[in-house]
C-alpha cells in the first residue's frame, strides 16, 4: 500500500470537468442553460487507508463486468506488490496510487512511480506508471493520467512511461491486440478502449512486445534435428529445478538472466531481495517438469523457465483464496493438473550464445520444455513477452512454430 500523503484538502480534491488542472474539458449545458457537472475525484492510496485499497482492487468488477476473458488477479498479491514493507522494489523506488471516482462510484486506477535503479542504469528522468484501468471515459483518463504526470513532475522526472507495473520486470504494456483470449499468468489484460484512451491523452508508442502462442505436442523437423544434436554432445548435462533447494537455482536463473538480457531495452537487474521474494513467490506453483537449467562441461549455460497458468486455475476465484479458493487452487494445481503454461524465461549466457557449436541451444530448450508440457498433459501454451525489434529471438520462435498472439505496447510523453 502506497504511504505517500498530500493535504488534507488536496487528496479529497474534485476534478471537475472543466478544471484545468486535471486537463477535462467543460460539459455541455443542461436544458435549463446552466452547466452540468459531474465531479471527478482523485483519490490518494495512502498506507493503512483500507477502504481506497478496497476501491482500488475491487474497481476492476465495473471496468471488466460481462468480459469472458478478463481474470482477476488475486487481491493479496495486488496489495503486497503495492505495499512498500512487503515489496523490495520499494528499497530502491518510490511511488503512490490513486483511485478515480465519478458520481461518487470508483471508475478507475492507476500507479506512478521512480525506480532508482533504472535511473541509475540509463540516467534518463523517466517516471513510469502503471496498473492503469479505467472504464471507457476519455475524462476519466485524462485525470488519473495528469495526477500522475504532476507527481512523477514534482520528482523531477521529464518523461512518463507506461503502462509498467511496477516495473519492467513485472506487468508490463498495454494490451492492443489479442483481446479474445485470456491473460496467461503474470500477464496484464485490458479492455480494446484502454490503449486509446492512453493516446488521446498524448501518449505515443515507444515499443511493442510479443506474447507468442504455440501448439504443444509439435515440433518441427528443424527444431527436432538441432534438439537431438545439443543432446548428444558428452558436454551437455541438463537438469530440471530442484525444489528443495529453489533459492540456489532462482539464484542461478536470475544470473543467467541478467547476462544474457543485459542489453535488452530497458532492462534493469533485479535486487537481491527481489530475487528472494520471487522465490517465495514461485515456490507454490512450481512445476520443476517445466524448467530446464543446462550445463555445458559443468558450468550453467543456458535456461528455460516456465509456469503452469496461474489465471486458468483463479478464473472463478474472483480475487480471493479464502475461504475455499485456497483449496480449489491447491486441487486444481496438483490433482487435476493445469491445461495451459507460459514459458516466462528462456535465456543462454552471451559466452555461449554465438559458438556455432551450440547454436541449436535454443531449440534444444524450445523442444525439450514442449515435451514436458506435454507428459504433463497441457494443451495450450504461451512464450513472452519479447521485444517486437529483436529480430532474433522472433525468428528463432517463428523456427518453433509459435505465432503471435497478444501485442502488448508502452508509451512515453514528455512532462
Amino acid at each position: 500500500m502506497y504511504h505517500r500523503s498530500p493535504p488534507l484538502r488536496e487528496r479529497f480534491r474534485a476534478c471537475f470537468v472543466g478544471d484545468r488542472a486535471s486537463g477535462l474539458q467543460p460539459a455541455a449545458l443542461n436544458g435549463t442553460g446552466a452547466r452540468a457537472f459531474m465531479a471527478i475525484e482523485i483519490r490518494e492510496l495512502k498506507q493503512g487507508d483500507k477502504k481506497t485499497l478496497k476501491d482500488f482492487l475491487n474497481v476492476v468488477e465495473t471496468i471488466y463486468a460481462g468480459s469472458p476473458y478478463y481474470v482477476r488477479p488475486l487481491d493479496f498479491d495486488i496489495s503486497d506488490r503495492l505495499d512498500h514493507k512487503k515489496n523490495p522494489f520499494f528499497e530502491h523506488a518510490e511511488g503512490t496510487a490513486w483511485v478515480a471516482y465519478k458520481g461518487g462510484k470508483p471508475v478507475g486506477r492507476i500507479t506512478a512511480q521512480v525506480d532508482r535503479e533504472h535511473l541509475k542504469r540509463y540516467n534518463d528522468d523517466v517516471g513510469m506508471f502503471g496498473f492503469f484501468d479505467t472504464i471507457d471515459d476519455v475524462e476519466v483518463g485524462n485525470a488519473l493520467l495528469a495526477e500522475a504526470e504532476k507527481w512523477a513532475k514534482a520528482k523531477g522526472m521529464k518523461k512518463l512511461r507506461g503502462p509498467l507495473s511496477l516495473s519492467i520486470n513485472e506487468d508490463t504494456g498495454c494490451l492492443v491486440e489479442g483481446f479474445d483470449d485470456p491473460p496467461m499468468v503474470m500477464m496484464p489484460y485490458h479492455n480494446a478502449y484502454q490503449g486509446g484512451l492512453i493516446e488521446q491523452a498524448g501518449y505515443p508508442k515507444l515499443k511493442d512486445f510479443y506474447s507468442w502462442k504455440y501448439d504443444i505436442g509439435n515440433v518441427p523437423k528443424r527444431a527436432q534435428k538441432a534438439h537431438d544434436e545439443i543432446a548428444a554432445m558428452p558436454e551437455i548435462t541438463v537438469r530440471p529445478a530442484d525444489a528443495k533447494n529453489l533459492l540456489a537455482d532462482v539464484r542461478l536463473l536470475m544470473d543467467i538472466f541478467n547476462d544474457a538480457w543485459s542489453e535488452n531495452w530497458g532492462f534493469v537487474p533485479l535486487t537481491e531481495n527481489e530475487l528472494l521474494k520471487m522465490a517465495a513467490d514461485t515456490k507454490l506453483i512450481l512445476m520443476p517438469e517445466i524448467t530446464r537449467i543446462v550445463f555445458i562441461d559443468g558450468e550453467a549455460a543456458a535456461v528455460a523457465f516456465a509456469l503452469p497458468n496461474l489465471n486458468e486455475l483463479i478464473r472463478d476465484a474472483k480475487g480471493q483464496l479464502f475461504p475455499f479458493g485456497a483449496i480449489k487452487l491447491l486441487w486444481r494445481l496438483r490433482v487435476q493438473g493445469p491445461k495451459s503454461g507460459r514459458l516466462v524465461i528462456l535465456g543462454i549466457r552471451k559466452k555461449w550464445r554465438h559458438v556455432r557449436k551450440y547454436a541449436g541451444l535454443s531449440a534444444y530448450l524450445y523442444v525439450a520444455m514442449n515435451n514436458a508440457a506435454h507428459l504433463l498433459g497441457m494443451k495450450d501454451s504461451e512464450l513472452g513477452w519479447t521485444l517486437e525489434d529483436n529480430a532474433a529471438i522472433n525468428a528463432g520462435i517463428r523456427l518453433m512454430g509459435g505465432r503471435i498472439a497478444k501485442r502488448y505496447r508502452v508509451y512515453e510523453k514528455s512532462i
